[in-house]
């Protein structure tokens, strides 16, 4: 699992800063640092799990060290659904940690900073939680996040990495609730799709608490973003 959960945070990275890179057409450097990262496991099968940034950010604020490349793992359209899920979801879930954390200090507003906050603590309990059931239901499997599972493109859309960190006060807040709210709206038709297609109980247990949760959030940032000076947007 070490060496899985290495290629997860070069995946969650990745996802972060694709449309960036994209935007700006400048070549990031091919260092990644490494991410370390520790989760425990009760009698119950849940897990708490604590990590480090998973790249240095360079002076300008934007995450230098990220890779540029994004795509599917091989194979991975092959997998059992289940196993796609979990390696998308966590990837997915890691890049709202990686956007989330810049908010907890940078942010203008202080609901905010402690919604970022929520955000970090509710999806790296999602991601232990799933590092359990992919260790006892497929362990020593290859790697299968999959781009093309509902959502994971749709996340990507306004992506700025560089260009929210740059920015400050009511800006700063703006362009993060612009880019989360996509990302939330990601996970959650990812996690609708699992309600039909997952074998797991559990997994059709959490694809439930995802859109319920994310939903509500998306509902919360539409109401800053009109109350903050931005647009809303649907989380349809």
């Amino acid at each position: 699992m070490k060496k899985l959960f290495s290629n997860y945070s070069v995946i969650a990275t990745s996802f972060v800063a694709f449309t960036l890179i994209a935007l700006s057409g400048a070549a990031c450097s091919t260092r990644t640092d490494t991410n370390t990262n520790s989760r425990t496991a009760n009698a119950n099968g849940s897990a708490t799990v604590t990590s480090t940034p998973m790249s240095t950010p360079s002076h300008d604020g934007s995450m230098s060290g990220m890779p540029h490349m994004m795509s599917s793992s091989p194979n991975a359209a092959s997998a059992p659904y289940d196993l796609q899920f979990i390696d998308t979801m966590t990837a997915h879930h890691q890049g709202a940690i990686d956007m989330a954390r810049p908010a907890e200090k940078k942010a203008g507003h202080a609901e905010l900073k402690t919604f970022a906050a929520k955000i970090v603590a509710d999806q790296q309990k999602e991601i232990a939680q799933m590092k359990v059931w992919r260790d006892a239901w497929y362990a020593g499997k290859p790697e299968a996040m999959n781009m093309e599972m509902p959502g994971m493109m749709d996340s990507m859309k306004g992506m700025d990495m560089k260009g929210m960190n740059a920015a400050s006060g009511n800006e700063f807040d703006l362009m993060f609730l612009d880019m989360m709210t996509p990302h939330h709206a990601g996970a959650t038709a990812m996690a609708k799709e699992a309600l039909t297609r997952a074998e797991h109980p559990e997994l059709k247990t959490l694809a439930r608490q995802i859109i319920a949760a994310q939903e509500t959030e998306i509902a919360q940032m539409n109401k800053w973003k009109a109350a903050w000076g931005g647009a809303s947007k649907s989380s349809k």
